[in-house]
């Protein structure tokens, strides 16, 4: 573990053979499993749960009670909401597992649930509280159970712009 500026609560676990980044921040509370790889500029809160052999990239912001199940891959700059699930077992109790990929730029809304062997594509967006049980392309949005299109990631972050420059709240 590099000690660069990197804050672990005294609160959380952290596993054996555990590769952190700097600036890496661990909030009260969340675990993080064996042989978990952790880039640079990452923070993991609150009663999160990162199992084992998961790599998590850099720039990355998981929030609290996220669950990223053993052999997920995250990328860079990826946001993933409050309660998210990110399951590895297709077919519970299964004894073969595939875990979830987020590419880079990905955000994954708050209490959204991605099937096990799920990628989802570079700059794409999961909304709130959606259920995916289909790879999510690139560059698009998705929401409802099960998660369908119904967007453009530039058409999103236009609607996020007009938002943050509302006068509303």
């Amino acid at each position: 573990m590099s000690n660069e500026k990197n804050h672990v609560s005294e609160n959380a676990f952290v596993g054996e053979n555990v590769k952190f980044g700097n600036n890496v921040k661990i909030w009260n509370m969340a675990y993080v499993g064996n042989n978990t790889k952790i880039g640079d500029n990452v923070m993991i809160g609150s009663l999160a749960h990162v199992d084992y052999d998961v790599k998590i990239g850099s720039n990355c912001k998981i929030e609290g009670l996220v669950y990223i199940a053993p052999k997920c891959i995250i990328g860079n700059h990826v946001f993933i909401g409050p309660s998210a699930t990110l399951t590895n077992d297709p077919y519970p109790p299964s004894t073969k597992l595939a875990g979830v990929i987020v590419e880079d730029n990905a955000v994954i809304g708050a209490r959204s649930v991605v099937k096990a062997g799920i990628t989802i594509g570079k700059n794409s967006v999961v909304a709130m509280g959606s259920i995916v049980t289909k790879d999510v392309p690139s560059d698009s949005v998705v929401v409802g159970s099960p998660a369908k299109i119904i967007y453009t990631r530039a058409e999103y972050d236009a609607k996020m712009k007009d938002w943050e420059g509302s006068s509303k709240y």
